[in-house]
């Protein structure tokens, strides 16, 4: 994979065009994906045999400074809107300066010039970072309003979670407007699969009403995001040319939550779509850009800290097999179903869903030292097991977190393809949009 993906690299810079239009464009996003989570990941991937990120890898890099208008720390709307738009805005502001006035995305640039668009994200489809890209709202949180924006906005495809709806009664249900509009609604990995061509499409993987799960958490019949992005490319593959935008989104909701594993294999999960997207490149070097960045740091994630030395154990993280989330709902079913539960019992279910020993070699990274397990039994007794389970996998990793927020670290921007060579040195989040539009 390695060779071949270095003769590409070759093979398009040799090709490219200064000036030359792509045809096709991916932007991909990684919601609180600086430096921190494509490099800790890079080695996870490495350690459980995937290779090495094929994002980290893309010939033109740029250091991406993600400030807001009125914030050096940024908001997902904010950064959403810096690049899809090309222009800063204040916190919590989504697709307006901070005057209020509309701003122009890429996509909707796209959109006018002829090409299909496609919107896709692991979370709610109106979320702040997919609502830059289309929507016009002060405020984040107007998800109605937002969501008519999205039908309004007459893209072509929308794909992943579903769509929120707060507090809005007496207000006509969203996908009844959408279908009015001429959306097909597919929900789930059978009726995705089975899309054609020839529609405007909104692309549910679950319910109506739910974001995508962690990817830790993806069970066989859940659909992927790779697949999604291999649908959208199917759907919209035409003469003129596609824009799809595709988030990450759920990596910022385990930075929030300093919860490693997850925020990994969400992180690899980006990465796949990414190679879905390189696939496709493949077939047509000459006339597809391909971009990568992050809207902003989140967690301020490290690789090291104080008390683990010059260690990481990162096969501590391989060994979780759930989020914490998940892993707190199966705790607290099983104590239901058994009504003498005991601690051998939750120590049995430690084994099982994060791979850690009790009783066995001190010298294996994956024992539970005699600190850790008084650790657990305290959580045992205070009933707050999936918080001390967070904090130990993060010290046994040598993961470090000293944020539960954002951050202002800058993030990677890495792109290949016709246009690439635009997006080195130390750049802005809004100069993303302004390249973009600029190559349109």
């Amino acid at each position: 994979m390695k060779k071949i993906f270095v003769l590409f690299v070759l093979f398009t810079v040799a090709i490219v065009l200064h000036g030359k239009e792509p045809k096709y464009i991916f932007l991909f996003i990684g919601d609180g994906m600086a430096m921190p989570q494509r490099m800790i990941s890079e080695e996870f991937s490495r350690k459980i045999g995937r290779g090495d990120l094929l994002m980290n890898h893309f010939p033109f890099h740029a250091t991406t400074r993600t400030s807001s208008a009125n914030a050096l720390i940024t908001d997902s709307a904010a950064a959403a809107t810096a690049i899809a738009c090309g222009e800063k805005t204040n916190n919590h502001m989504v697709g307006v300066s901070p005057s209020g006035k509309k701003l122009q995305s890429v996509a909707e640039a796209a959109r006018d010039k002829g090409k299909k668009v496609g919107i896709i994200t692991t979370v709610n489809l109106n979320h702040a970072t997919p609502a830059g890209f289309y929507a016009h709202r002060s405020n984040r949180a107007d998800y109605y309003n937002i969501a008519l924006d999205l039908i309004a906005s007459n893209f072509d495809f929308f794909g992943g979670g579903g769509i929120l709806r707060y507090n809005e009664k007496n207000k006509e249900n969203i996908y009844s407007l959408a279908e009015k509009a001429g959306y097909k609604v597919a929900i789930g990995k059978k009726e995705i699969s089975a899309l054609v061509p020839g529609s405007k499409i909104i692309a549910l993987a679950g319910s109506k009403s739910d974001n995508m799960p962690y990817s830790i958490d993806t069970e066989k019949n859940d659909i992927q995001l790779a697949e999604i992005v291999g649908k959208a490319i199917n759907v919209l593959d035409n003469p003129n040319g596609f824009f799809i935008m595709v988030e990450g989104g759920a990596i910022d909701w385990a930075g929030h939550a300093n919860e490693a594993a997850a925020n990994l294999r969400d992180v690899l999960a980006l990465d796949e779509a990414v190679k879905t997207a390189f696939e496709f490149y493949k077939k047509h070097p000459e006339d597809t850009l391909i971009v990568v960045t992050g809207d902003h740091e989140t967690g301020a994630m490290t690789m090291g800290f104080a008390g683990s030395g010059y260690n990481m154990n990162l096969n501590v993280v391989a060994g979780q097999k759930c989020s914490i989330g998940s892993f707190a709902s199966h705790f607290s079913n099983a104590k239901k179903v058994k009504s003498d539960f005991s601690f051998e019992d939750a120590k049995t279910i430690i084994t099982e869903k994060f791979g850690l020993k009790f009783d066995a070699d001190p010298k294996d990274p994956m024992t539970v030292t005699a600190q850790e397990l008084e650790q657990i039994k305290k959580g045992f007794a205070d009933k707050k097991m999936h918080n001390v389970m967070r904090v130990i996998v993060n010290k046994k990793a040598g993961i470090g977190w000293n944020s539960g927020n954002h951050t202002a670290l800058p993030v990677l921007t890495t792109s290949i393809g016709c246009g690439a060579e635009n997006f080195i040195g130390l750049i802005e989040n809004t100069d993303i949009s302004r390249k973009l539009k600029n190559l349109l």
